[in-house]
């Protein structure tokens, strides 16, 4: 790789991230083409409702002048038919001689054979190796849908350094500032559901929107888990519903109080589990069969055990506030029951952490599997 190669491979991941809360169900992929000389002539950033992959959109724009040039691109072309031709096709017969890209497409039905497929026909394929692991980041969710069938689930939090996340008096105010709480609507905004518990609807009354303003395909989904559906019809969240909501019960609700929300148009979803529960890993499946490919959930203290202890999060991502509650009966980030050996905790890997204000720093780990 050259400088121009670092140039425009980081373009085209920036590009890519156009299409945030756009591209769902599909991957997040920026493209530019440059022509013989070396000049940008095309670029292109995908998104579900324009259709056109990425590396199309760039060719268009390019024309004649992509023949003999060289595309750089954040992801493999794709090589199958689906809402779309083949991009491998278009890159061929637009004349491109070289390809720039940073990750083999995981998707089963891709997975180096797009890149095969090139160079069968003459195109030479560079490995821009110093942005795989960002680019495989970027589409992390997509990647994990493509192979599970499932979202992946992130479990968020706020904490004190103590890891408390509620006292057990007054909950007024924050436990972390103004600018973490915007950098969670950036996350919210790269989710396509949120998850909740009824206590925290109960005790909070939030909204749980995305309020970062910024262009969404279709509204985040926020899904709450209440087996006896005790949810008000008052509250926020139900007050607020633009086809964006969805009650996770069980068949012991009421059915009066199932009719008040069938006639506001409110799905209901019975979920049942043992001990009168709602089924979490049940819900996480009929959101991967909406083609929702990643889930925030945003919870008390007795939902984050439950959706550890059930095994279906597969990341956290921690907001630590410079404050210590103590005592016994401030709430911990997982309550329940717990593991009763160290043996048994539950793991973590790939631990990061970054600052996000001033005092505050947030962890970000992947669970073991």
């Amino acid at each position: 790789m050259n400088a121009d190669d670092r140039n425009y491979s980081r373009e085209a991941l920036d590009l890519a991230r156009q299409g945030r809360a756009l591209a769902s169900p599909n991957p997040m992929v920026g493209a530019v083409v440059c022509d013989a000389s070396g000049a940008v002539v095309g670029r292109g950033s995908y998104s579900w409702a324009g259709t056109k992959h990425a590396e199309v959109l760039a060719l268009a724009e390019a024309g004649e002048r992509a023949r003999g040039g060289v595309l750089y691109v954040s992801l493999e072309p794709c090589c199958f038919e689906g809402r779309t031709p083949p991009c491998v096709d278009a890159i061929i017969s637009a004349g491109i001689r070289r390809v720039v890209c940073p990750l083999e497409d995981q998707h089963p039905k891709v997975s180096g054979a797009g890149f095969a497929r090139l160079r069968e026909a003459g195109v030479a394929v560079v490995a821009a190796d110093e942005f795989s692991a960002e680019a495989k980041r970027l589409n992390e969710a997509f990647f994990h849908y493509s192979k599970t069938g499932r979202p992946l689930v992130t479990l968020k939090a706020a904490v004190t350094l103590d890891g408390k996340i509620a006292a057990p008096d007054d909950n007024s105010g924050w436990i972390t500032s103004e600018v973490a709480r915007a950098h969670v609507q950036q996350v919210r905004h790269d989710h396509d559901a949120i998850l909740t518990g009824i206590g925290t609807v109960l005790a909070d009354d939030p909204l749980l929107t995305d309020r970062s303003g910024l262009p969404r395909r279709r509204p985040l989904l926020r899904v709450v888990a209440d087996s006896l559906l005790r949810v008000s019809t008052e509250s926020k969240m139900v007050k607020s519903f633009q086809n964006d909501l969805m009650i996770a019960a069980t068949t012991a609700a009421s059915p009066r109080q199932m009719a008040a929300f069938a006639e506001r148009g409110i799905p209901v979803q019975a979920f049942d589990a043992p001990l009168g529960r709602v089924d979490l890993p049940a819900i996480v499946d009929w959101l991967g069969k909406q083609h929702m490919i990643s889930l925030l959930v945003e919870a008390g203290s007795k939902l984050n055990w439950g959706v550890l202890d059930a095994g279906i999060v597969d990341k956290v991502l921690l907001y630590y506030a410079p404050k210590i509650l103590g005592g016994f009966d401030s709430l911990p980030l997982a309550g329940g029951v717990g593991r009763r050996s160290r043996s048994g905790a539950i793991r973590l890997h790939g631990l990061t952490t970054f600052p996000v204000s001033q005092d505050e720093f947030v962890v970000e780990a992947y669970v073991d599997s």
